[in-house]
């Protein structure tokens, strides 16, 4: 369905800020907020008396200043999830967001934070084994870091719906990535 789609949102100087659906792109450009950069194929939306171009990147008009923003956003679960890539840190089962839950690594009970850095995913049975233990006293070591930060949160979770989109790849600049890798 064309309004469930994802559409890129960059901010004036071409940086990804991250996604909007398909009637707030729309909207922005229709409120010459925003401005189309490239169009989702040939799909168009069509109301009584106009026909709307459906966009697949927007760039907005005026430049906004989103690192306050980014550091009090409430999506951080999906986030988190979608950096451990779905999996759960302490076994490596893979899960949906409903089938997934957040564990603090130091438990909050003991002065753990609600930081990034020390939450991961994890699935039900592994968060009820480690209970109120770190992952040492627990002996269920973390399959990777938990170290990123919000940026590299924002980050995943844009690559994620990238794989699906390529027309985003030279925004997000996963085509220069994917050169230096080689």
């Amino acid at each position: 369905m064309v309004l469930s789609r994802r559409v890129l949102l960059l901010n004036a100087s071409y940086e990804a800020l991250g996604t909007v659906d398909v009637p707030r792109a729309v909207r922005l450009v229709w409120k010459r907020a925003a401005e189309v950069v490239v169009r989702d194929g040939e799909r168009v939306l069509r109301s009584q008396h106009f026909t709307f171009e459906v966009p697949s990147v927007v760039r907005l008009i005026e430049y906004v200043d989103v690192r306050k923003r980014r550091n009090n956003s409430g999506k951080q679960r999906l986030r988190i999830l979608m950096r451990d890539k779905m999996r759960c840190q302490y076994c490596g089962a893979r899960g949906s967001a409903f089938e997934l839950t957040l564990d603090h690594i130091i438990p909050r009970s003991r002065g753990g934070s609600s930081y990034p850095e020390n939450l991961c995913a994890a699935c039900i049975t592994c968060n009820q084994r480690k209970g109120d233990r770190t992952p040492e006293e627990a002996r269920m070591p973390l399959l990777a870091s938990p170290s990123a930060l919000r940026y590299g949160l924002d980050r995943a979770v844009l690559n994620h719906y990238a794989l699906s989109r390529p027309e985003w790849r030279p925004f997000l600049f996963l085509d220069e990535e994917a050169r230096t890798v080689a």
